[in-house]
């Protein structure tokens, strides 16, 4: 599917992106064009892939209309990676959050048909789903707009996916964790019963690849993921430090956040079905063509809701989850 292709990556010098752009690379695509606004980050990625001549940098701001559509001329494929993700920062500056979360989106999409480029993969959040945050609200809009783009007439198929928070990424809570740890032998948390879906880099990028080449346009992918207790994760990273007992500051919820995430609700539980063993697909409720036909093979999920509090991983597995993300040895 990405032989011989031009792909953009909009967000591209991120954790994702990285991963993203060293996976594709194996796969012998003609150009990838990272697009961020971030100089420094593009110029640390070009050094970190040798400068491979398949990657073209471009400094853009997917807020910039003229700069996204630049950005797509010729383009085969679209990751949209970029976004304001931070529930915090998107609490604080709503206005910001909208402008690059839903406004970037639809720039993208308007670009995308315009050059009648193939396939866009929206990138989406747990938390777009019953969101809570403003953050899961820009997303949720996001994902709604991506998938109203399929009934525009136009050639190109948009699909979505949905994930946990990722194992590493920047601002994880491993990396917040462990410098606590190191440091003051003391871990800040907001709540002690709170859980989280979590996965690794390398099945995010999975989840990316596997939307991209089985979907038909219109659909949202969801990966089949583990969830933990945040406690029980921050105790695991302190027994590896040889830290026994530690302590533990509850500073409470923040604005916007939840006890449990989920990946998705009650209401989408109706038009969701089970791909294979490690994925889900939600149906739009809205009208695409083909769509529903195609799908009428796959059974309708067994569940009510997917909730994290639901699969709590164990510590031991937890432990596993960390050395398979080499966070621990």
């Amino acid at each position: 599917m990405f032989e011989n292709k031009i792909i953009l990556v909009t967000g591209g010098t991120g954790s994702w992106g990285y991963e993203l752009v060293k996976q594709l690379l194996k796969k012998n695509p003609k150009e990838i064009r990272i697009f961020s606004r971030n100089e420094n980050n593009q110029v640390t990625m070009k050094r970190t892939f040798e400068s491979d001549p398949r990657l073209t940098f471009i400094i853009g701001d997917v807020k910039e209309q003229n700069s996204v559509f630049k950005a797509c001329e010729n383009v085969d494929i679209i990751f949209h990676l970029a976004a304001l993700k931070h529930v915090t920062v998107c609490e604080e500056q709503p206005y910001e959050a909208l402008k690059t979360n839903v406004h970037g989106t639809q720039n993208v999409i308007d670009g995308a048909i315009a050059n009648q480029v193939k396939k866009v993969i929206y990138v989406s959040t747990d938390k777009a789903a019953n969101p809570s945050n403003f953050y899961g609200f820009t997303k949720s809009i996001g994902e709604k707009l991506a998938i109203h783009a399929n009934i525009l007439g136009a050639n190109t198929k948009f699909v979505c996916i949905r994930a946990g928070n990722v194992l590493g990424s920047n601002g994880s809570v491993i990396h917040i964790f462990k410098k606590q740890i190191k440091e003051r032998e003391k871990i800040t948390i907001t709540h002690k019963e709170m859980t989280r879906f979590f996965l690794n880099l390398e099945d995010a990028i999975s989840l990316l690849f596997k939307a991209a080449e089985d979907s038909k346009g219109g659909e949202i992918f969801v990966m089949k993921m583990p969830a933990c207790h945040i406690v029980d994760l921050a105790e695991v990273l302190a027994e590896n430090h040889n830290v026994k007992e530690i302590e533990m500051e509850e500073l409470g919820i923040r604005p916007g956040e939840k006890l449990h995430e989920i990946l998705f609700s009650e209401y989408e539980s109706q038009n969701t079905v089970t791909y294979d063993s490690n994925y889900y697909v939600i149906l739009p409720f809205i009208h695409i063509k083909g769509l529903n036909d195609h799908y009428r093979k796959y059974e309708q999920a067994n569940l009510t809701s997917y909730k994290s509090s639901d699969y709590l991983m164990s510590k031991e597995e937890i432990k596993e989850m960390l050395k398979k993300g080499k966070f621990i040895p």
